[in-house]
C-alpha cells in the first residue's frame, strides 16, 4: 500500500485523484449546476405565480441539504466504522448517485405536467421545483455517504505524515478543476438551448463508471496505524460521542481548535453567501450586461493568464512563509479574499470581475489550505474521530444554512428587478458579494485570538 519512505503507491494516488475529482464535481453539481438548471428551465420565465422564487428554492435546497448531510455524516460514519468496509459505501453510493442523475434528465416542466396531470403553469413550476428539491437532497445524502464520510475516512486511513499536506493541497486544486468541468457542462447545456438532459445523462454514466471502478481500485488498510488510531476507531462507534465536542471541558481544553473552527465557519459562511448563486449570476446577469461591450478576446485571455500567474506565485510565496510564520499568510489571505469580494460587489463589467477574482481566488486557495492543515494540527491525535461531528457542524452545517440565506436576502432586497416575458424574475445580484465581504471581515475576530494563543503556545513549548 505505502512505500518504505512513507509515500503512497501509484494505485492509491490514482484512486485518490479520481474520487477526489468525482467528489468535487458532485459538490459542484449540487451547489451550482442545479441552481443554473432551475434558473434556465424551471424558473425560466419567473415563478409564474408559484409560491417559491428561484432564490427561495436554492436557499431551501442548501439549508435542507445541510441537515441531510449532518445526519448522514453521523449515521453513516457510525455504521461504516462498525462494518469496516468503506469501499462498499463509496462504490455503491456513486452508482446510486449516477442513477439519480439519470432521473434528473426526465424532470422537465412538460414531463411533470403530463405525469401529474397539471395544466396551470404555477402548479407545474411549483411541482417541478419540489421534485428538484427532493432529488437534490437524495444526491446530498449519497454524496455525504460516499465523499464526506467514507472517502475522507479512507484517505485518512491510507495517508502518512509525509503525504497529508500534499493531499490537502490536491483537494484545493482539484476543486478548481471540478469548477472548470462544471463550467464546460454549463456552456454545453447553454449551447443546446437549455437542454440539460444530455448533461445529466453524461454525469450519471460517469458516476456509475467511477462507482464500478471503486470495487477494483480501493484497497482496505491492512492494519490500523497504531494503538491510538485503533482506540480512535473504537471510540467512534458509540452514539454518545456525537456530543463529545460540545462538552465545556473539551472546549476549554482545546480552545485553539475551536477558535480556528470559528474562523473556518465564518469563511465558509462568506463563501456560501454567493457560491450557490454564482453561475446563475454570471450566466443571467454578467453575460447579458456585457453583450454590448466590445472587448477583444485576446485582451481578456491575457488578463486571465496574468491573473493566474499572480495567483500561483502568491500562493507559493505565502505557503513558504506559512511554514515559518502563520500570521502573515493568515492575515494577508483574508485581506485578499475580502478585497476581491468588495471589487466583485462594485461591478458587473467582465474586466472588473476578472480583476476582482484575482485576489479573491488567491485568498480563497490559501485560506482553504491553511484552515485545513491548522484544524488537523490542533485536533488531539488520539481523538480525531470524536471531533469529526463538531468539525462538520462548524465547516458545513452552519455555513450552508447561514450563507445561502444571506445571499437570498441580498438578492431579494436589491432594488434591481428583471423582467422576462412580462413576469418579474428574482436573480442574484452583486450585492451578495458585499454581504459576503462583511461576513469574511468577521474572520479576524477569532483568527487573531487564535494567532495570539498559538504564538504563546509555541513560545512556551520552545522553552
Amino acid at each position: 500500500m505505502n512505500n518504505k519512505k512513507g509515500g503512497l503507491s501509484m494505485r492509491i494516488w490514482i484512486t485518490i485523484l479520481i474520487f477526489m475529482l468525482m467528489g468535487s464535481i458532485a459538490n459542484g453539481v449540487e451547489s451550482m449546476f442545479l441552481g443554473l438548471y432551475l434558473n434556465n428551465t424551471v424558473f425560466k420565465h419567473g415563478s409564474m405565480g408559484a409560491p417559491l422564487t428561484l432564490t427561495d428554492t436554492i436557499n431551501l435546497i442548501s439549508s435542507l441539504s445541510a441537515v441531510v448531510m449532518g445526519v448522514t455524516t453521523f449515521v453513516v460514519g457510525t455504521i461504516s466504522e462498525k462494518m469496516k468496509n468503506r469501499k462498499l459505501f463509496i462504490s455503491v453510493g456513486y452508482i446510486l448517485w449516477g442513477i439519480v442523475m439519470l432521473v434528473f434528465s426526465f424532470i422537465r416542466g412538460g414531463n411533470v405536467g403530463r405525469y401529474f396531470g397539471l395544466t396551470e403553469m404555477s402548479d407545474i413550476v411549483f411541482t417541478t421545483a419540489m421534485l428538484v428539491i427532493v432529488f437534490s437532497l437524495i444526491l446530498t445524502l449519497l454524496r455525504a455517504t460516499t465523499n464526506n464520510t467514507s472517502f475522507n475516512a479512507w484517505v485518512t486511513d491510507v495517508s502518512t505524515p509525509q503525504t497529508s499536506a500534499i493531499i490537502e493541497t490536491c483537494f484545493t486544486l482539484i476543486g478548481f478543476v471540478a469548477t472548470a468541468v462544471i463550467t464546460y457542462l454549463v456552456t454545453k447545456a447553454q449551447s443546446d438551448e437549455g437542454d440539460y438532459s444530455d448533461v445529466f445523462r453524461f454525469l450519471g454514466m460517469v458516476a456509475i463508471l467511477v462507482g464500478t471502478l471503486g470495487f477494483v481500485l480501493f484497497e482496505k488498510p491492512k492494519q490500523l496505524k497504531n494503538l491510538k488510531k485503533k482506540k480512535e476507531k473504537e471510540e467512534q462507534i458509540g452514539w454518545k460521542d456525537v456530543f463529545y465536542g460540545f462538552r465545556p471541558s473539551v472546549i476549554k481544553k482545546n480552545s485553539n481548535l475551536y477558535l480556528i473552527l470559528s474562523s473556518g465557519c465564518l469563511f465558509n459562511c462568506a463563501y456560501q453567501v454567493f457560491y450557490p448563486y454564482l453561475f446563475i449570476y454570471l450566466a443571467s446577469v454578467v453575460i447579458p450586461a456585457n453583450k454590448n461591450i466590445e472587448t477583444h478576446p485576446l485582451k481578456i485571455l491575457s488578463l486571465i493568464v496574468i491573473a493566474l500567474i499572480i495567483a500561483v506565485v502568491s500562493i507559493i510565496l505565502l505557503m513558504k512563509i506559512y511554514a515559518k510564520n502563520k500570521s502573515i499568510p493568515f492575515i494577508s489571505s483574508v485581506l485578499c479574499f475580502v478585497a476581491g469580494l468588495l471589487i466583485l460587489s462594485s461591478t458587473k463589467n467582465i474586466m472588473g470581475i476578472i480583476i476582482g477574482l484575482t485576489p479573491g481566488l488567491i485568498g480563497y486557495a490559501i485560506i482553504m489550505i491553511q484552515f485545513g492543515a491548522t484544524v488537523r494540527d490542533n485536533i488531539p491525535k488520539d481523538k480525531v474521530g470524536l471531533f469529526q461531528g463538531i468539525r462538520m457542524i462548524f465547516l458545513v452545517f452552519l455555513p450552508k444554512i447561514v450563507g445561502p440565506t444571506l445571499g437570498n436576502i441580498a438578492s431579494t432586497n436589491s432594488s434591481v428587478t428583471y423582467m422576462d416575458n412580462g413576469s418579474e424574475k428574482v436573480l442574484p445580484t452583486e450585492a451578495m458579494f458585499l454581504y459576503a465581504a462583511i461576513v469574511a471581515a468577521l474572520i479576524f475576530i477569532p483568527m487573531l485570538a487564535f494567532l495570539k494563543k498559538d504564538k504563546e503556545k509555541t513560545l512556551k513549548e520552545s522553552k
